[in-house]
């Protein structure tokens, strides 16, 4: 039988937003058993919350994006990723503003900072999400699937046309040592000539060479922390994604897929459960 968990002890950290650009001080508090992942919006009167469940996706646009009751965060899926891999059923994480700090464009922070604050279990059962068929979406063009496998295993392909990356392709079991060496150091990637189209969008206004990794025609801007570092990013952030539907137990793998695809496939696993 396992436990639910959450974590031992109160943790902070503050930093900017990757799209807004503001200054966000972050706590992440232990919370009881059934919370599951909840935020508190800190800077609003009485302190709405928005639970991290794939029904309150909203919009999958560069970042991951949940609503409840005309309430918002975005910019996610880095923190729930972390959460994911270190298997954290309940957490409090509460924001003064609607994006969590983006520290190196990484899930790095988060996973040490969990880490450090501690994970206990709680008296409550908890219920893992053990895949029990194959639940597949695609678009004709890129797909995400998840298959019955005793762990948590990610297979991921990135086809990109640009010469500088092409095709990349990462398969892992994820625990959480195989999770902190080779995914949560893992960035943001942007295409530089993307950069002001972004902007004009309100979106990247917090990016900078410190939290993102960009590349251009002649080649990369920084310095690479791995040589496929864009598909272990896509794997950090599908890891977050499916977070919204659970502590999965199963084979995802995935040609091309983003935060659309990902949380399409987070809500029809919940429906199915729920069923």
């Amino acid at each position: 039988m396992q436990y639910q968990t959450t974590i031992a002890s109160e943790t902070s950290y503050t930093g900017v937003g990757l799209h807004s650009g503001l200054e966000v001080h972050m706590r992440l508090k232990p919370a009881p058993a059934d919370t599951g992942i909840v935020f508190i919006r800190t800077d609003l009167e009485e302190l709405p919350k928005v639970a991290a469940i794939s029904a309150n996706v909203t919009s999958t646009i560069r970042a991951t994006t949940i609503e409840e009751h005309g309430v918002r965060v975005f910019t996610i899926e880095h923190l729930l990723s972390a959460l994911h891999a270190l298997r954290i059923d309940n957490c409090f994480v509460e924001m003064n503003a609607e994006e969590p700090p983006v520290g190196d464009g990484s899930s790095l922070i988060f996973f040490e900072l969990l880490q450090d604050a501690g994970i206990v279990e709680l008296a409550k059962e908890r219920q893992e999400i053990v895949i029990d068929q194959v639940y597949r979406i695609d678009d004709g063009e890129r797909f995400v699937m998840v298959l019955p496998y005793d762990g948590f295993r990610v297979s991921f392909t990135s086809l990109n046309p640009h010469k500088l990356i092409g095709i990349q392709y990462e398969d892992f079991s994820i625990d959480a040592e195989t999770y902190r060496r080779e995914l949560a150091p893992a960035r943001t990637i942007a295409y530089e000539a993307e950069i002001e189209a972004l902007r004009q969008m309100g979106l990247g206004l917090g990016g900078t060479m410190e939290n993102v990794i960009i590349y251009n025609d002649n080649g990369w801007l920084n310095k690479l922390r791995y040589e496929d570092e864009l598909v272990r990013h896509k794997m950090l952030d599908i890891i977050g994604d499916l977070r919204l539907t659970g502590l999965i137990r199963g084979h995802v793998i995935a040609v091309k897929s983003g935060h659309e695809l990902n949380t399409k496939l987070a809500r029809k696993i919940t429906a199915a459960f729920q069923r």
